[in-house]
């Protein structure tokens, strides 16, 4: 009498247990990709100079393009990872991070976040991106591709000194890349 309600308690637990760790650890993400090309800007280095004879040297106006700021390889950390973080300064004035060629894994709650944190390769550099400051850009759009992400106003992206892929959920990065000039 008293082993039914008991194989139901544990049943029940179980289950609980079970659908908790479905939902904090999104083991399907692991099987999941996205594919996102956002329209990037034009893009010229701040050595860029026009050639003699012509008034835009045969490249875009620099009126009509973004100038790079900085931009670094991006270190796989948690998960593989590859592609190049851009920072750039739009005509307008507004500054947006630009991942490049990106190709990382999936996973639960990612972010896009600039920070004022070095990149350590390995696990060294797996926690250090909350430890000091950080913007949030915006979540991953996607795991493949080229993404645009805006730069908040009121930030000063020369004050910070990396791009992170950081997982919120387990306080994680899984790739950065140092913004270098």
């Amino acid at each position: 009498m008293f082993r039914k309600p008991a194989v139901w308690a544990v049943a029940a637990v179980l289950a609980v247990g079970l659908a908790f760790g479905l939902y904090w650890f999104q083991p399907w993400k692991l099987l999941t990709s996205k594919t996102v090309n956002d329209a990037a800007p034009a893009v010229v280095s701040t050595g860029v100079t026009p050639s003699p004879g012509s008034p835009s040297g045969g490249a875009p106006s620099p009126s009509a393009v973004a100038v790079l700021l900085a931009e670094g390889k991006l270190v796989t950390h948690e998960h593989d990872s590859s592609g190049t973080a851009q920072l750039v300064r739009l005509p307008d004035g507004r500054h947006q991070v630009i991942l490049r060629d990106l190709a990382t894994s999936d996973g639960p709650d990612l972010r896009v976040w600039l920070t004022d944190q070095p990149v350590l390769p390995g696990r060294a550099g797996w926690h250090v991106f909350d430890d000091g400051k950080h913007v949030e850009l915006g979540r991953l759009k996607g795991t493949h591709g080229t993404q645009v992400y805006d730069v908040p106003a009121n930030v000063d992206p020369t004050q910070l000194r990396s791009v992170t892929i950081w997982c919120a959920r387990f306080k994680v990065s899984f790739a950065a890349a140092p913004l270098e000039a």
